[in-house]
């Protein structure tokens, strides 16, 4: 009896230990350090650096960054539910977090979130926060039609400088003009999510214009990963494409 109980114990804490267990990270060697690249589902993924953390699009509650530690800027790049969840932002701990956004995720904030701890960016701004630079980048669908799910100037894509290097994140976009044309991009992660961005073969299309050095596909419900490394390095055998388990707890 002892036995059984013993290893039913054991059973329940692996079970507990594989529910909370984040998705692996990589790191990635730049000036001054270490970047930790940690996915967490989606378009949510954590970027840390000289002890500075990065939130990008929080969502998935405060359990989905359990023994992460807290955010010192949180980056969300438009108003739909799987870039901008209140819930999450109010969940995790937001005492010294500055939160990087457009007009329009603004605009929707929780009134008791403390709007001076909020910088707001409109596409082609740049604003040094925490010693990163950002800059926001256009993301948005084509054609550039009225009802459009991502119409041109409400979300932001973000170009981060992390110790010298230049990070992408394209949040929801098709490969528009703005991200071909984009230079020295040394780390990239971009979306591919039909019907509401592009499927792999555009996605792949968009990446060998600007050609970063490191690609990282998220944001890709539905899509194969596979079929788009295979378009990339087909057509540019340098680029490292890295596809990562970004749906690891959906799995669970």
């Amino acid at each position: 009896m002892r036995l059984k109980i013993a290893v039913v114990f054991c059973f329940s804490l692996a079970t507990l230990f594989a529910q909370s267990q984040l998705p692996q990270a990589d790191v990635e060697k730049v000036r001054g350090g270490n970047l930790t690249i940690q996915p967490i589902t989606h378009a949510t993924l954590v970027l840390s650096y000289q002890k500075k953390n990065i939130y990008v699009d929080p969502t998935g509650g405060a359990e989905a960054f359990k023994g992460l530690a807290a955010p010192d800027i949180i980056l969300v790049t438009d108003i739909h539910g799987d870039h901008f969840d209140p819930k999450t932002i109010q969940a995790i701990n937001t005492t010294k977090a500055t939160l990087v956004v457009p007009q329009a995720v603004a605009d929707k904030l929780p009134p008791e979130m403390d709007k001076q701890k909020v910088v707001i960016l409109k596409n082609g701004d740049n604003k040094n926060v925490e010693g990163i630079s950002i800059t926001a980048i256009p993301m948005y669908n084509l054609p550039e039609v009225a009802d459009a799910f991502h119409a041109k100037g409400r979300g932001n894509g973000y170009v981060l400088n992390i110790g010298g290097k230049n990070i992408y994140i394209s949040g929801d976009t098709e490969d528009i003009p703005e991200m071909r044309s984009l230079k020295s991009i040394d780390i990239a992660f971009v979306c591919m999510n039909l019907p509401y961005t592009m499927d792999v073969n555009q996605a792949a299309e968009g990446v060998l214009a600007f050609k970063p050095k490191t690609i990282y596909p998220y944001h890709f419900r539905g899509q194969d990963v596979n079929t788009f490394k295979t378009l990339v390095n087909a057509g540019d055998k340098n680029i490292d494409v890295r596809v990562r388990n970004w749906y690891a707890a959906a799995a669970k």
